[in-house]
């Protein structure tokens, strides 16, 4: 069957990872990084904890990436069946000035690096969760933060990619390939590289999972500066629901439609042990919020809001984000 034909997903929605404090969670994505907190609410599994929604001005499904501030958490350990790296898109030419930022900042980056032709700045978040900032040449769906701290030609643009080691690559090519409509696209080195075929641009940035081969390495552990999911773009709950159904005749278990409230979600486990989400792309953050209002104050689903004193002081306090330059 070709890929026009099956179902396929459209990139990345967003990702999820374990932050420690949640100010210094906060501080460090707007104020350092410059993203926008379009969404401040809570775990709904667990409402004790925060769930922090950074995004592009608008909370575009592709440039978010969340957080569970979790600090009680062990740290986590990097390894096999975790995604180790979040790349974030930046526009060709910015680089150079994110280099400078982050030393004024005392931000722990490393050094430059091509990866797949792109040139790529890896660097750490306060709590050890593995980023990198790589230029794109081509046009993302993007709205700018008009209060960011960072102007307007330099913004994160969206969430690039994520970057998995796995111990073998087979049946994970072929869930990619096969099942959720993805593109083989090169090799480089250790590393593999697949596209969401159903992408807007028919790969391109905000598509890729590159897959690094560790036959003998040792398995990973979560927590407080790992990643949690990733979750993958589906245009509503019909192409959902055709994408779990074919991830359910491979014997992969997902679960059923959950309602998150500003999206659908379904979630299974990848053949290589990493948490995968299908996530549609609407209702949107707007759904209860004004858009000029996003992240401002503590927002609960529908069927939340009536434990909302419980829930409330049972949460850290978190202030308002640490103003940097």
């Amino acid at each position: 069957m070709s890929s026009t034909t099956r179902p396929s997903v459209r990139g990345l929605h967003h990702v999820t990872a374990i932050a420690g404090d949640p100010q210094e969670n906060l501080d460090f994505y707007t104020r350092v990084l410059g993203l926008r907190l379009v969404k401040k609410s809570i775990n709904q599994d667990a409402p004790n904890v925060y769930h922090l929604f950074f995004a592009d001005g608008e909370g575009t499904p592709g440039t978010d990436i969340t957080f569970f501030p979790w600090p009680k958490q062990p740290k986590a350990k990097p390894g096999v069946g975790q995604i180790v790296e979040v790349p974030l898109a930046i526009s060709a030419g910015s680089l150079d000035w994110w280099q400078t930022r982050f030393e004024e900042l005392g931000v722990a980056q490393h050094a430059v690096e091509e990866r797949f032709g792109e040139r790529t700045l890896p660097f750490d978040d306060p709590h050890g969760l593995r980023l990198s900032l790589v230029e794109i040449s081509q046009d993302r769906a993007f709205v700018p933060w008009q209060r960011s701290p960072v102007p307007q030609e330099h913004q994160i643009l969206g969430l690039h990619s994520i970057r998995m080691w796995q111990t073998e690559l087979d049946a994970t090519d072929l869930l990619l390939t096969q099942v959720m409509g993805f593109e083989y696209v090169e090799e480089e080195s250790v590393w593999h590289r697949f596209a969401a075929a159903g992408h807007e641009d028919g790969g391109g940035s905000g598509s890729y999972v590159d897959i690094r081969i560790v036959p003998s390495g040792i398995e990973g552990n979560g927590g407080v500066g790992g990643v949690h999911h990733a979750a993958w773009r589906v245009r509503d709950e019909a192409e959902e629901l055709a994408v779990r159904e074919a991830i359910a005749r491979v014997g992969l278990q997902p679960t059923p439609v959950i309602d998150r409230f500003w999206f659908q979600s379904v979630y299974f486990r990848e053949p290589g042990g990493v948490l995968f989400e299908l996530a549609t792309d609407g209702p949107g953050f707007g759904r209860d919020e004004d858009m000029d209002q996003l992240g401002q104050i503590l927002v609960l689903p529908p069927w939340l809001e009536g434990r909302r004193e419980e829930i409330e002081a049972r949460l850290p306090h978190l202030g308002p984000p640490v103003q940097r330059r």
